[in-house]
């Protein structure tokens, strides 16, 4: 009995010296407020715009070609009409691929972007964490709940998107406004 009281001690003593330090962040707050997630959609518009643009470019001859045979497919022959018919319809076909192509770039170029910004806020927490003497750090956001309840005092959130736009700042060179890759135009 006694080597038993003995080792609970120990273990006790050990458990308090071992001090767990945990808080939390507001995962959708931080990437809400963080310039880095901020400048990523601004240049994912960009780019959709961009991309736009230049599918209305190509669709304005299609639609005048459509116009044209609209007003001019009574004085055709049905053979003619035949014919004209299949190379519009061909033509809108190439035009609608070329606008599926393009929404896919655009969707795979913002998860590319998504991917990065989680893992530098990922990467950024972890140094955090270490830095701050933080044994863990939780993530909640509206889908995750896994904070159901924690005092006001253990959210870090803030602190957090203030460390993380301050260390994006001296990252980003100041002339960094546009994304550094131009899409590749639509064909």
């Amino acid at each position: 009995m006694k080597k038993l009281a003995i080792v609970f001690s120990l273990m006790m003593l050990m458990a308090s010296c071992t001090q767990v330090k945990i808080a939390y962040v507001d995962v959708e707050e931080i990437l809400k407020e963080y310039d880095g997630a901020k400048q990523a959609e601004e240049d994912m518009k960009a780019q959709s715009q961009q991309i736009s643009q230049q599918l209305d470019q190509i669709a304005l001859p299609l639609q005048q070609k459509i116009q044209e045979y609209q007003q001019s497919k009574d004085n055709l022959s049905a053979a003619a009409r035949q014919k004209k018919e299949a190379e519009l319809m061909q033509e809108q076909q190439s035009f609608q691929q070329q606008q599926q192509m393009a929404q896919q770039q655009v969707q795979a170029e913002g998860q590319r972007m998504f991917d990065k910004i989680n893992n530098d806020i990922e990467t950024f927490l972890a140094e955090y964490g270490q830095s701050k003497g933080y044994t863990y750090i939780l993530g909640s956001s509206m889908q995750t709940k896994s904070v159901l309840y924690g005092k006001e005092s253990l959210n870090i959130t803030e602190e957090v998107i203030d460390a993380l736009n301050t260390n994006y700042e001296a990252e980003v060179p100041a002339e960094a406004v546009a994304p550094t890759e131009e899409p590749s135009p639509v064909k």
